[in-house]
């Protein structure tokens, strides 16, 4: 199932119970304000205790009647609001049974008659009538205006990560060819140069594309999944360049299920071998390591080759380093965000060292 696929969830899940909860605070403190109020402008007919009463008691229930009645209605949808005439009748049934048990638990605890508020005399009923319905109607638009607004941004939310999984996987569509391309191409000359290792080297594509087509598209895999990927990489490419070609991947026991997105460290060791390896006569090595730092995951790889001074600037124009690397570098932005970094430098002892950081997941041991 894509993450842009509706799920259903319970009911009365914690977060909906968490909201309930805090519309209900808010009702409180709403019907505080409310007896305060007509405590100031009742000219001392009663008491702000008797009138807190009346005003929670009528808020209250009215909230839980409206606040548990549209999750019974709106069944596992997202928009926990029922629409049309339901929302409009859940609303006003919810006042009316709040407004009738709230005066009788009024009227009880201030000792009048029982029913005194469906008294017209006194303009009792009239008063606490438009009360209720102006202030219900206004919470429950308030409460109403922050829903929408919450699904709102949970229908943003999962557009903006709809969004991102199409552009990983169009990158990744990107990168497989490009690294296809560079293959055949040098399988071409193999095939003229040396044979029996062009067929070795055919054996070592044809098991690296079975794997690479075999396993389903993700967002991301574990490390080790990218390492052993590497290894079968630089595998391929040790048949054509033999002893020219040595590596070393050091990868640590706790980083392995690390989630990072696939195909992250192949196009930085395409780079190195490209432009650091293949100009230089004896060749060299390529490590690549996986370290932490602090909250950060860093992945290195190191070459021995002729550095990146020695590049010629052609060279990113035919599709090698300028390409690869535009790419790691979109995956980290598209991923990670302002949070990632990406570095290229001479490495001290010779050769090049690139560098990427990014942030660890939070459930990382």
């Amino acid at each position: 199932m894509s993450q842009g696929q509706a799920t259903a969830s319970p009911r009365f899940r914690p977060e909906n119970l968490r909201d309930m909860l805090r519309h209900g605070l808010i009702t409180a403190v709403f019907c505080c304000l409310i007896a305060t109020a007509m405590t100031l402008t009742d000219h001392g007919n009663g008491s702000w205790a008797d009138h807190l009463v009346y005003s929670l008691a009528i808020g209250m229930i009215s909230w839980l009647c409206i606040d548990a009645g549209r999750l019974v209605l709106t069944g596992h949808r997202e928009m926990l609001w029922p629409h049309g005439l339901r929302g409009i009748a859940l609303v006003a049934t919810g006042v009316t049974i709040g407004f009738v048990l709230g005066n009788l638990i009024g009227d009880a605890w201030s000792g009048a008659p029982r029913f005194d508020f469906l008294d017209f005399a006194g303009h009792k009923l009239m008063t606490g009538i438009v009360i209720t319905l102006a202030t219900s109607t206004g919470v429950c638009y308030f409460f109403f205006s922050l829903g929408k607004s919450k699904h709102m941004r949970s229908q943003l939310d999962l557009a903006q990560r709809d969004a991102t999984e199409a552009r990983l996987k169009l990158l990744e569509t990107q990168l497989e060819p490009h690294m296809l391309f560079n293959t055949l191409a040098n399988l071409r000359v193999l095939i003229t140069l040396d044979p029996p290792r062009a067929v070795a080297m055919l054996d070592r594509l044809n098991s690296y594309l079975r794997m690479t087509l075999s396993g389903s598209r993700a967002l991301a895999h574990p490390l080790s999944a990218e390492f052993d990927r590497l290894a079968d990489y630089l595998e391929l490419m040790s048949v054509r360049m033999g002893e020219r070609l040595r590596y070393t991947l050091d990868l640590p026991e706790d980083l392995r299920d690390i989630p990072v997105p696939p195909l992250l460290l192949q196009p930085l060791v395409e780079n190195s071998i490209r432009h650091g390896l293949e100009p230089k006569v004896e060749g060299g090595e390529i490590a690549v390591r996986a370290r932490r730092n602090g909250d950060r995951l860093v992945i290195e790889v190191n070459d021995t080759g002729v550095g990146p001074d020695a590049a010629l600037p052609s060279d990113a124009e035919e599709g090698g380093s300028g390409f690869g690397l535009e790419q790691v570098r979109e995956r980290l932005a598209t991923v990670f965000g302002a949070q990632s970094e990406m570095r290229l430098a001479a490495a001290p002892a010779g050769g090049t060292c690139a560098t990427l950081s990014f942030p660890l997941p939070a459930t990382a041991p």
